[in-house]
């Protein structure tokens, strides 16, 4: 009884230990800058971007590590990212990061082949 108790106890903790990726163990991208604090500046030309993420498994290993790679991301104002609607909203400058960017990013992050954006929208702040 205890012998089953023992493996089942490691299975879930396995399973949530590979579940959930994150890239934390990759090296640091150009963006990321190598002091923790970032200096947000006033965007010249501030957008917002809203897009569909398919392939989080969960809110800290998946969204949580998402939301940070984009809020490191220079040119990003503040980034969301909703595990439970699988959705994240971006707000960025323009003139320094494109859409095309943000989707990368985002699909880079873990292993390169894990999450896919869908449906991005922008619209220009006035």
């Amino acid at each position: 009884m205890n012998f089953s108790k023992s493996i089942l106890t490691f299975g879930i903790a396995s399973t949530l230990l590979i579940g959930c990726k994150d890239a934390g163990s990759k090296p640091a991208s150009a963006n990321s800058g190598t002091t923790t604090e970032k200096q947000v500046t006033a965007a010249v030309k501030p957008e917002t971007a809203s897009f569909k993420i398919e392939g989080m498994t969960c809110a800290m290993g998946c969204a949580k590590t998402i939301e940070t790679k984009l809020s490191k991301m220079d040119g990003v104002q503040k980034a969301t990212v909703d595990f439970d609607k699988k959705e994240a909203t971006v707000e960025f400058d323009a003139s320094v990061l494109t859409p095309e960017s943000l989707t990368k990013a985002v699909e880079t992050t873990g292993d390169g082949e894990t999450y896919k954006v869908l449906g991005m929208k922008t619209k220009g702040k006035v």
